[in-house]
């Protein structure tokens, strides 16, 4: 059964994922001669980067999540649909999804990154991921559910396990995580949970290599641990976690951690869409592709953002970074190419690097420009300020902006609930 998407004679791009890429792509081709179908597992864009906040209770889900159908309300060429994608048939140009199949004369692979777990089945089933809205509700749940089990837990040891918790990947994710959760500790469990003695609660971030944030540089990489360090978080490096049972996180050095919480930010994978050539993936999942990022040895596919690998950039022998601002500037110069008239060349992707960030808790972020690096109070404005403006709808930006400032005011937030998404089972 085919889509129920109208035929109306122009040329149909169908985008897959609107993540970062694949909204910023949409957005560009409105109002074009192309009918562009975006389709998503989600009704709504989420804004990644604010994730971990969410799941440390500071923003509630709606503020960083905007609805699909609202952006593109007055663009009559560009439809949403709410599907999961099952198979792509290059040879056919059709995209098999739960709804159906839907012919395409262009397709956009969008589909960015989920977490990587490394074939390690146990790491998968026992630890908490945070990619998406509702996994990040799920961490939030589980920190708070456990503080609120902690309270009436009277032996030392299985107490430990519910409030000490084990944060692994030292990129910008892990990072963050750990900065939020240090301060937690020191400003909300004093107020809303009593009885648990704050010096109880231990927070460990484990690092495989020898330095956290290594796509940032040794001097913003040598502040943010001093930053976590001095908010008490415990940094381990040059270890890695082997497996969890439940109760006990084991290194690979044989060393363990009594912790029941751990959450995997160690790194990414990109998800292979079921029907494409086998010869087309390189490492992680990503997708060859040239410097129009046009898929290898098709004509009419692409691939952006965290799945694509520009084989011919030099300067990247490697790929890109998998960041948001690759993804925007690749579907900015795509948008850019399919917009031009037939005889006009199409200019190739040049990636141009304006800088990464991360912030550890109030007060403290590190910066990289391409020619200065700097950390402290202003790096974290601007890390408020950048994020800030990426967010998409003003009332977002005005909820998450009077969020932050009634927290940064009250050292509080009133957004702590366990939400569990189940039928009320009888009193209490």
């Amino acid at each position: 059964m085919a889509f129920n998407v109208p035929e109306t004679g122009q040329q149909r791009i169908v985008i897959i994922g609107a993540g970062f890429a694949g909204l910023k792509l949409a957005k560009s081709l409105r109002r074009s001669n192309f009918q562009v179908v975006l389709i998503d597992k989600n009704n709504y864009h989420q804004f990644q980067p604010l994730l971990y906040q969410v799941a440390m209770a500071g923003l509630e889900p709606s503020s960083i999540s905007f609805p699909l159908r609202k952006t593109f309300q007055k663009d009559k060429n560009v439809l949403i649909r709410y599907a999961k994608i099952n198979r792509i048939d290059p040879d056919q140009k059709r995209v098999y999804a739960d709804l159906g199949y839907l012919n395409y004369d262009m397709l956009v692979l969008a589909t960015g990154a989920t977490t990587n777990y490394y074939g390690n089945k146990e790491l998968q089933a026992k630890t908490l991921p945070m990619k998406s809205i509702s996994e990040a509700l799920q961490l939030r749940n589980e920190i708070l559910a456990d503080y609120e089990y902690a309270i009436s837990t009277r032996d030392y040891a299985a107490r430990q396990e519910l409030i000490d918790i084990v944060v692994v990947g030292g990129g910008a994710t892990g990072v963050e995580v750990a900065g939020a959760l240090a301060e937690m500790k020191k400003y909300v469990l004093p107020k809303d949970f009593r009885e648990i003695e704050a010096r109880e609660v231990d927070i460990y971030l484990v690092q495989s290599g020898d330095r956290l944030l290594p796509g940032m540089s040794n001097k913003s990489s040598i502040n943010a641990e001093k930053y976590l360090i001095d908010l008490g978080v415990h940094v381990i490096k040059n270890k890695r976690v082997g497996r969890c049972d439940g109760s006990w996180v084991y290194m690979n050095d044989g060393s363990k951690i009594p912790a029941a919480k751990v959450i995997w930010a160690a790194g990414i994978r990109c998800p292979k869409l079921e029907g494409l050539p086998e010869g087309a993936f390189a490492h992680n999942g990503r997708i060859s592709v040239d410097r129009f990022n046009r898929m290898k040895g098709q004509k009419d596919i692409y691939v952006l953002g965290d799945g694509a690998l520009v084989e011919q950039d030099q300067n990247y022998p490697r790929g890109h970074p998998q960041v948001a601002q690759v993804a925007i500037q690749m579907a900015k110069q795509l948008g850019k190419n399919l917009r031009k008239k037939t005889d006009e060349p199409w200019k190739p992707f040049t990636y141009k690097d304006l800088g990464s960030m991360a912030t550890i808790g109030r007060n403290r972020a590190v910066v990289d420009l391409p020619s200065v690096y700097f950390g402290g109070f202003f790096a974290w404005v601007i890390w408020l300020v950048v994020h800030l403006y990426s967010l998409l709808g003003v009332r977002n930006k005005l909820i998450v902006f009077i969020n932050w400032v009634w927290n940064y005011l009250t050292y509080d937030q009133s957004l702590r609930l366990i939400i569990n998404p189940k039928k009320d089972d009888g009193p209490g």
